[in-house]
């Protein structure tokens, strides 16, 4: 379960490439839409940090856990997670020493090594023993075998500081500052690793990854620039404005994805016309709410709108064969506020 996206996103294509070079499909799944935040940026000039979820709708209904785990060496970490997963797997998290992480996976991103660690345990390992940025980046990039590679967005409310780490299998790089907003959307930014490690290509703006990158520039870095918060933070994780084609909707454009409303699918992320995924939740915290071990979440599409199994099977039977038996619905619930127990 830990390994749910690097065995078929990652480790497979290695395999189908080694036995037949160029039969890997290399479109490792491109999820969540995200941004941490600090200084000038943000209301209060400490660190806001939000995110939501892309997935499969009939994985993303059962992302409905928070973990609050008291480990015996380590920090103590709150952090949203799937079942039975010992690290959050869409990642976001928060520390009982300040540090923040979540992440934003780089779409088509190709490259795996067997013989090195796993993402979800250099993962936890982050979560539970770093103190600072510098030790979280350590951790990540030490022994790294390339699974689930992310854009890696990390703050620490000691420091008031926050960082990017662009995390492939050869190349890496890290931005950090004080006074800054980094977004994610599945786009890469380092040019020799977009070259290197991946297919993506950063100039068709009809992509998911590139549309969405547009509009949390208008929202992050323009729109709300100097007022982000928590309610903001809500704000940008449900919003439905397709930048791309400049009005509002439910495609694979917005930042509340909804791929089963898009005629062209997720070419992307392999997903054909209507397949049903999207944003399935959102989380957002402060340096404040961190502080008191605290974080808003909100299950279902952060938008508030509800994705209903029948009325979609009715639309497209074509997916009923396949995922008839499992899909379910998957309705937006409020956002609430969880604590850590004392």
């Amino acid at each position: 379960m830990n390994a749910y996206y690097e065995l078929p996103g990652y480790y497979v294509p290695t395999l189908m490439n080694k036995a037949k070079p160029g039969s890997g499909d290399n479109r490792a799944p491109g999820n969540c839409s995200a941004f941490i935040a600090t200084g000038s940026f943000t209301k209060d000039h400490k660190i806001v940090m939000a995110h939501n979820n892309w997935t499969d709708y009939i994985v993303g209904e059962h992302w409905n856990e928070i973990a609050d785990i008291k480990p015996e060496k380590g920090n103590e970490i709150l952090m949203d997670c799937g079942p039975g997963f010992i690290h959050s797997g869409d990642d976001f998290l928060i520390t009982k020493n300040g540090i923040l992480i979540t992440e934003t996976t780089i779409t088509q991103f190709k490259g795996y090594d067997t013989t090195k660690t796993p993402e979800f345990v250099r993962a936890r390992r982050a979560a539970q023993y770093s103190n600072s940025i510098d030790d979280a980046v350590k951790i990540m990039v030490t022994d790294n075998n390339g699974g689930y590679a992310n854009d890696w967005l990390i703050g620490d409310t000691k420091t008031n500081e926050v960082a990017k780490l662009e995390l492939g299998l050869k190349d890496y790089k890290l931005w950090r500052s004080k006074d800054t907003a980094f977004i994610g959307s599945n786009f890469a930014t380092d040019p020799k690793l977009i070259r290197e490690e991946t297919t993506f290509d950063v100039n068709d703006q009809t992509t998911s990854p590139n549309a969405r990158k547009k509009r949390m520039e208008q929202l992050v870095h323009i729109n709300y620039k100097g007022k982000l918060d928590d309610s903001t933070g809500k704000i940008i994780e449900g919003d439905t404005y397709d930048a791309l084609n400049n009005k509002n909707a439910l495609d694979r454009c917005v930042i509340d994805g909804h791929v089963e409303e898009d005629p062209l699918g997720c070419k992307e992320f392999n997903e054909a016309p209507f397949f049903p995924m999207g944003a399935v939740q959102g989380k957002v915290t402060t340096t404040d709410l961190a502080g008191k071990m605290q974080l808003w979440a909100h299950m279902g599409h952060p938008g508030g709108a509800d994705f209903l199994a029948g009325p979609f099977f009715k639309k497209h039977p074509e997916y009923f064969k396949t995922q008839g038996k499992y899909l379910r619905d998957m309705k937006a619930y409020p956002w609430t506020l969880f604590t850590a127990s004392n």
